[in-house]
């Protein structure tokens, strides 16, 4: 991704906040006068690393706050994670023979949106983001005892679920997507039926990288909110 296809990403981003619901539109509002003043109250390592990108691609500080909220030390890489030019969050990621993470976004009822407007009126700031968290977590745990600690004692700002794996013997396929996996899904969006199917078809000894990526690209399982698709193997720290 470059500068101007990041540019073209973000103001598709505020349009797409107003297509959801023309209410929205105080959010972009806030958006364009709110998060420039709010980069100084997150930690600091992110709040710096905000106003490098906006200076180093030339795109103003508060589009580069909003894409973000919505490494190596020492000479070790201690993760590795799919990102984008100028992201510095973590979506997913990979503690090479330790563990690997991604999240997935919950509905409900108080969506990231409510969260988002208590944390810029400072109704809320104990909320963290999801992505700072993650990428925070990443660098701290090293063990899945950890990880789970860690995450189980953070209050978020949008709900979502972990999917965590670990490089043991016998490990369980478990497909989750927007919603409750152990509740009935909607029938309007009922991508988890046709995704246990695919995989209960494919068997245990079938299942390979590419086998997996032909089960998560195929339709209905991608769908319009759908960011990126990460295969990670958690013994080797292997992406795809």
């Amino acid at each position: 991704m470059n500068v101007i296809q990041l540019s073209d990403l973000v103001a598709y981003l505020k349009t797409f906040i107003i297509e959801i619901s023309p209410e929205f539109q105080l959010l972009n509002n806030l958006i364009d006068t709110k998060l420039p003043t709010m980069v100084d109250i997150l930690p600091a390592q992110y709040g710096d690393e905000m106003k490098g990108s906006s200076q180093a691609f030339g795109l103003p500080l508060d589009e580069i706050v909003l894409y973000n909220i919505f490494y190596e030390i020492s000479s070790l890489v201690l993760f590795k994670t799919t990102t984008f030019l100028g992201y510095i969050g973590s979506l997913t990621g990979i503690k090479p023979g330790i563990f690997n993470i991604s999240i997935n976004e919950r509905n409900s009822l108080k969506c990231g949106y409510i969260g988002l407007i208590e944390w810029i009126f400072n109704i809320n700031r104990n909320q963290s983001f999801i992505t700072f968290v993650i990428r925070d977590m990443l660098t701290k745990s090293d063990s899945y005892d950890e990880t789970v600690k860690y995450l189980a004692d953070v209050s978020l700002l949008a709900p979502c679920y972990y999917i965590i794996a670990v490089p043991k013997a016998g490990q369980v396929r478990a497909s989750q997507t927007n919603y409750d996996n152990w509740k009935k899904q909607p029938i309007y969006d009922d991508r988890l039926t046709p995704c246990m199917k695919c995989m209960e078809a494919k068997g245990k000894n079938q299942v390979t990288f590419q086998s997996l990526f032909n089960v998560l690209s195929s339709r209905p399982m991608p769908n319009k909110e759908t960011v990126y698709i990460s295969l990670m193997e958690p013994a080797t720290g292997r992406p795809w």
